[in-house]
């Protein structure tokens, strides 16, 4: 380490679960350089997302906010303004400041192209499309420049992405830097509903891998559901990991590498339409649970962080480990003090989220338990919150890690329930939420021996999830 301030690159993937990844027990081989960096950096092992959908999660990641302080709690809204980014505190800070890729972020007026500048989140060199999978197709990568001016990239669009964020570390080894690499992969490719993987890679990976609850709830997924897509989804997270590589070697052919934190993580999972009608928007582990490792200053032998952390907590842990103030706006934790082990009393042992779009939902999550509340008469895509919930899930991940056994309604887990409404409504108050009602589950006498997947129209209308 030289001593200067380090820089920062995150890498961010679209729609890729947790458990794609070697060191959460993959047997395909498809993420050797991020196993890699989770092995030598730090490994945050249960990473939860703060919103399974697009924009709100990327407006948490920005800012350190849940998604309806931010104002975007579903698709299709444009962040505030006047909330602080990573990319303002680190600019006014003195770090050069890059996007690359989708943004997301700049609502519904800005189109599916151009982002106009003050939507950038403070953002200084700007190379990116508002939704990136409308803009492009995997060997036609089309985005945005400062002056909103089309550019087309050559070659399969994680490659090419990869090789704008090579030469923005080139350009910019002089100076402390912030790159923010949005990639698209392994998200679908919205016009033909596939997961287009260079050539010979899906056939490299087809076949060879299907989790438990894909498994179990699969077979009456539409469409074809996972087994059709898993060859393809594979094989553009084994390209990313190629291309993570190539950027890591540049910044060591630049002697960098040292001095930059680099993470790799992404915004929220798949459950490939086995949980709801499409990939995400549901409280299961397969959209909520996402990869998470850091390399670089404070995280290199950082070990691995057992406890569920929030990627809300991602933006005040960079600036912490870069030595900037967190704004108060932040709602995020650092999770500095946890890296090689360390302790941080004053951390609460659940994790938040809220659901939008498919429901008015929200969710705790601790290391052991997953107990969800939905809804019923909010409107998913109206509504940011609702003032009634009813219980709609409970899981014991120790038991049933892939969520296949609800056990809401239980009078043998009552006792469970209520400790967690309670952990429920503290962190809808520490959101800004007004207290709602919480209703409990209808009362069963077991559970389900599976969980059934839920495949039916969507309750609102108008809005298509691949115009998403």
């Amino acid at each position: 380490m030289s001593g200067r301030r380090p820089n920062v690159v995150v890498v961010l993937t679209d729609q890729q679960r947790w458990d794609t990844t070697g060191v959460h027990g993959n047997p395909t081989g498809a993420t050797p350089v991020f196993d890699r960096m989770a092995r030598t950096g730090t490994h945050v092992e249960q990473a939860i997302t703060p919103q399974p959908v697009c924009a709100p999660a990327r407006a948490s990641l920005q800012t350190g906010c849940f998604p309806t302080t931010t104002g975007v709690f579903r698709n299709g809204l444009a962040l505030d303004p006047a909330l602080p980014t990573l990319a303002t505190c680190l600019g006014g800070a003195g770090w050069a400041t890059g996007y690359l890729g989708k943004w997301h972020l700049a609502g519904e007026a800005g189109g599916h192209g151009p982002v106009p500048e003050e939507r950038r989140g403070g953002y200084r060199h700007w190379l990116a499309s508002e939704i990136l999978e409308f803009t492009s197709s995997a060997h036609r990568t089309v985005l945005y420049d400062e002056r909103g001016e089309p550019v087309r990239l050559p070659g399969y669009r994680s490659d090419a992405l990869i090789d704008a964020a090579v030469r923005f570390v080139a350009d910019h080894h002089d100076e402390p830097f912030l790159l923010f690499l949005s990639l698209l992969e392994p998200h679908h490719q919205n016009a033909t509903d596939d997961h287009p993987a260079p050539e010979g890679y899906a056939e490299r990976f087809a076949g060879r891998w299907v989790p438990p609850d894909l498994a179990a709830l699969g077979p009456s997924a539409p469409q074809g559901g996972p087994y059709r897509h898993l060859g393809g989804y594979l094989g553009q997270i084994a390209r990313v990991d190629e291309g993570v590589g190539r950027l890591r070697d540049a910044l060591r052919s630049l002697d960098l590498l040292e001095d930059t934190i680099m993470v790799w993580t992404s915004d929220h999972g798949s459950h490939f339409r086995t949980r709801n009608a499409e990939y995400k928007r549901s409280a299961h582990e397969a959209a909520v649970r996402v990869p998470l490792a850091l390399t670089g200053p404070g995280f290199d032998g950082g070990g691995a962080i057992r406890r569920p952390v929030g990627t809300l907590d991602l933006m005040p842990t960079l600036l912490d480990a870069c030595g900037v103030a967190v704004p108060e706006t932040v709602q995020g934790r650092s999770f500095l003090p946890l890296v090689g082990g360390g302790t941080d009393p004053g951390r609460p042992e659940e994790v938040f989220l809220q659901i939008s779009e498919s429901q008015v939902g929200r969710a705790v999550r601790t290391s052991r338990w997953k107990y969800a509340v939905t809804a019923p008469k909010a409107h998913p895509w109206r509504d940011s919150g609702a003032r009634r919930y009813v219980e709609s899930e409970l899981y014991d991940l120790a038991a049933d890690p892939y969520e296949l056994d609800n056990l809401a309604g239980l009078p043998s887990h009552r006792s469970v329930a209520d400790e967690l409404r309670k952990a429920l409504l503290r962190w809808m108050e520490r959101a800004g939420e007004a207290a709602p009602v919480v209703k409990d589950a209808p009362r069963r006498r077991r559970p389900g021996r599976r969980a059934e997947p839920q495949v039916g129209e969507l309750p609102w209308e108008g809005i298509r999830f691949g115009h998403r």
